[in-house]
């Protein structure tokens, strides 16, 4: 075409389809010719739209879009064909590592889990598969960070607001989130950044939120989690100490409650993690190869059959699934008339001095994990049968690394227990 401009003059008009009154904007690339018109190509025909001296050759059509009876039947057929997801309490083996997934349900202030293990041993497929058993929360409608209705602690600005001021709040029910963190992603994506859309079209600064906000009250899962770029673990390291994220981001400064369930999973011959974010994972679970023939076969075939026919093979684990949805359920409505022994708590104290662990978090963590597990257990009162299962999972990755050690860190944790407790 003659007459183009050189390339810094080039120009974007969006443009509505004549086709239909709620189509989407269309963006058209347009180059001035000396007859003082513009022309343009897009997927049909072409347009001619008159360009008028003095004004700037950069201009947007706001089109306003509308969800289509059409699209909300898409969407409901895409959810549908979601890929499907192991049962959980198809699992073979690996109690420990599905015991810490548990109480962190139960109790989401344990801080979550780290898993580290060998590889192919259904680390991620362990932790996707929790997603059945997630129970369902209280959220504001149309808040983008899930907000509760009833607790301070987990409110959005804006909802905070609502609520001083005495206006009722929507509410809706919704099951918790599991959000996945790629280790691509970059940190505007994770934190959140300006919306270019309404940048564009209104001409105003608005936020859009990112996965943190979308994990707020939710589980956060970042697989191998051990090659996380330096940058994305310090935004991890601020949400999860403080419980907010901050984003300053081209003259805008929101905060918004981001309190999450963080799981990581990872192969340990890929890389140690950096001690500071290692410490804000509340218990560790250790996966190793299971070595049983009998049990390495029936995983093999309970993984064909999955793949052979997947919800046929959901189908068959739902009294399963159910019993274990019920059993979150009642443990996370008695959690909170568990009690702990002062002189059980003493000793748990004692066991984390004598280890050197730095910090309180182990004593806290500990605490916490064995009231989940009596809950879980249906009972009342933590016994040292509690504190005995849980006590390596919350010590073992916080006890200062001796390279001449050749011991397991969770053997020390036992034996340091034992000698405390009798």
């Amino acid at each position: 075409m003659a007459g183009l401009l050189a390339p810094s003059s080039i120009a974007f008009f969006a443009t509505p389809s004549p086709s239909a009154t709620n189509s989407t904007t269309k963006l058209s690339l347009v180059s001035p010719i000396s007859s003082g018109q513009v022309w343009g190509k897009r997927l049909c025909g072409r347009f001619r739209v008159p360009l008028k001296k003095g004004r700037s050759q950069f201009h947007v059509v706001n089109v306003a879009t509308e969800v289509t009876p059409t699209d909300k039947a898409k969407k409901l057929a895409s959810k549908d064909s979601q890929r499907p997801v192991y049962p959980f309490a198809a699992i073979v083996g690996q109690d420990e590592m599905k015991l810490c997934l548990l109480l962190n349900v139960i109790d989401p202030k344990i801080g979550g889990v780290m898993i580290m293990g060998d590889r192919g041993t259904g680390k991620s497929t362990t932790v996707r598969s929790l997603v059945d058993l997630l129970p369902e929360i209280e959220v504001v409608a149309g808040d983008p960070f899930n907000s509760d209705p009833e607790d301070p602690e987990f409110m959005g600005v804006e909802v905070r607001e609502k609520v001083l001021q005495g206006e009722s709040l929507p509410v809706l029910t919704t099951k918790i989130t599991m959000v996945d963190l790629p280790l691509g992603a970059t940190e505007d994506r994770v934190c959140g950044t300006i919306d270019i859309e309404k940048a564009l079209t209104e001409g105003v600064k608005a936020f859009e939120p990112g996965l943190l906000a979308k994990a707020n009250r939710g589980i956060l899962y970042v697989d191998e989690v051990n090659l996380l770029d330096d940058h994305l673990v310090d935004v991890l390291l601020d949400s999860a100490a403080s419980g907010w994220n901050t984003v300053e981001r081209e003259g805008i400064s929101i905060s918004h409650p981001a309190r999450f369930i963080l799981i990581g999973s990872g192969n340990p011959e890929e890389g140690e993690l950096r001690p500071q974010l290692l410490d804000r994972f509340g218990m560790h679970a250790q996966v190793g190869t299971v070595r049983d023939a009998e049990l390495r076969v029936k995983i093999v075939e309970e993984r064909a059959r999955f793949d052979q026919n997947p919800q046929e093979f959901r189908d068959s684990y739902n009294t399963e699934q159910e019993k274990l949805q019920q059993q979150i359920s009642a443990a996370r409505s008695s959690l909170s008339s568990v009690q702990i022994d002062h002189d059980l708590r003493v000793k748990i104290s004692k066991v984390c001095a004598e280890l050197n662990v730095d910090g309180l978090r182990g004593d806290i963590v500990t605490n916490r994990a064995a009231k989940a597990l009596a809950a879980l257990k249906g009972r009342d009162n933590v016994s040292a049968e509690d504190i005995a299962t849980v006590i390596p999972n919350c010590l073992r990755h916080r006890l200062r690394k001796d390279p001449l050690e050749s011991i397991d860190s969770g053997l020390l944790v036992i034996e340091k227990f034992y000698e405390v407790f009798n």
